[in-house]
């Protein structure tokens, strides 16, 4: 589970005396006790994955931001916490691994971009990139 996983390391960097980690952990296992207690049940590992993915959106955005304002202190910070939430989500998938699940799971030529976005999300959710996935998509109908 991953909030398990979150709360180790949470651990590991208070002992270590790690600010950032510290940080990135507390904001991570916050959303999933949130999420759990609306929800009101464990979480599927879909659901953490959908958390630890809207987090680096979030971190995305603020990196954005701070390349816009040129603060170099502040892309820094920003980088590494993408690093630390990066290596919660499941090994993600190279575009020619997308192509070929696509092409299984019937993503053909001429296909409505709707239609072949409902194949694709379901099936690579966690495991790509939304940017990278729509390009994938897009290339391919």
């Amino acid at each position: 589970m991953l909030k398990t996983t979150v709360f180790e390391e949470l651990k590991r960097a208070m002992k270590e005396k790690d600010v950032l980690s510290k940080g990135v952990m507390t904001l991570l296992k916050s959303a999933l006790d949130t999420a759990e207690k609306e929800k009101g049940s464990s979480l599927t590992p879909e659901e953490e994955i959908a958390i630890v993915n809207r987090e680096i959106k979030q971190t995305n955005q603020a990196l954005e931001g701070a390349q816009n304002a040129k603060r170099e202190d502040l892309l820094e910070k920003e980088e590494a916490k993408l690093v630390l939430l990066k290596k919660f989500l499941p090994k993600q998938l190279s575009e020619e691994e997308i192509v070929a699940l696509l092409t299984e799971a019937g993503v053909t030529k001429g296909m409505n971009m709707g239609d072949a976005m409902k194949i694709a999300k379901p099936l690579l959710a966690g495991k790509a990139d939304g940017s990278i996935m729509s390009k994938v998509v897009k290339s391919m109908i």
